[in-house]
């Protein structure tokens, strides 16, 4: 009996789907497929996963004999294997939106990329991802990147919240964008421990055009005293602003403004 035969028997004897045991060896059901209808053979690890999960030899299941004694009983899918190292979880929701499924979770040890619109994975794209990089509108990873993303590394479109965050609005410890916030902030109009603004910086460390805080470097400086930002009007902010800046939207004037209030 090949090799092939002898998966095919022992799976079934065991009471296990292919999909059962491709989830407990960690491979695909592809994977599987292939080995019982002889196209491949597996990798050294998994051949040893194999023969602890159906309590035989390699060499039996290697080696083409004339016919298999029967294994051991096999009383439970879960393997006498580290499954640490094999751990392996995919759903895949049947509801589909714009050909994608409306949920796909696919994690494990490995490179595992899910694409839903809810994804879930080791790499995940889709409307909400979550993952070690995810991509997509709302996105929540080690690497974020989408219209709205939170992440040790954060680019967004919209907004980016992160160690290091860009994005039109970004909030951060490093943060670039149009409008910066964190402990170092770059952009048009900055906020931060030390903020550098091609327009607006308010900080402990303040560049720019207008530029407010303890430290100031600018054409137009309000410096703060003993570090108190109420020893400057919110009216001297309102007016400076009207006067470099008299078509900036109200919305980030005031703002700007309720700093100073």
């Amino acid at each position: 009996m090949e090799f092939a035969e002898k998966m095919q028997k022992l799976r079934k004897q065991g009471g296990m789907s292919q999909e059962n045991l491709a989830e407990v060896i960690g491979v695909s059901r592809q994977a599987v497929s292939k080995w019982e209808s002889g196209q491949s053979y597996p990798e050294m690890d998994k051949m040893l996963a194999l023969s602890k999960l159906f309590n035989v030899t390699v060499d039996s299941l290697v080696k083409d004999t004339p016919d298999s004694p029967p294994p051991s009983e096999i009383t439970h899918i879960s393997p006498p294997v580290d499954r640490r190292f094999m751990y392996h979880y995919e759903y895949k929701s049947k509801k589909t939106w714009f050909g994608l499924p409306l949920v796909h979770i696919n994690i494990g040890r490995g490179v595992y990329i899910a694409k839903g619109i809810l994804a879930i994975g080791n790499i995940a794209i889709g409307a909400l991802s979550m993952g070690i990089i995810a991509v997509g509108g709302l996105s929540l990873g080690a690497l974020a990147l989408g219209l709205l993303s939170m992440g040790g590394l954060g680019i967004g479109l919209l907004l980016s919240v992160g160690g290091l965050a860009v994005g039109t609005l970004a909030v951060g410890g490093l943060a670039v964008g149009i409008v910066a916030v964190g402990g170092v902030s770059v952009g048009m109009f900055s906020l931060g421990g030390c903020a550098i603004a091609s327009h607006i910086a308010i900080g402990g460390y303040a560049s720019g055009h207008i530029a407010i805080g303890e430290s100031v470097h600018g054409a137009y400086t309000l410096a703060i005293q003993n570090d108190d930002f109420s020893s400057i009007k919110a009216e001297q902010v309102q007016s400076l602003i009207n006067q470099e800046y008299p078509h900036l939207w109200k919305s980030i004037t005031a703002r700007i403004v309720s700093i100073f209030n």
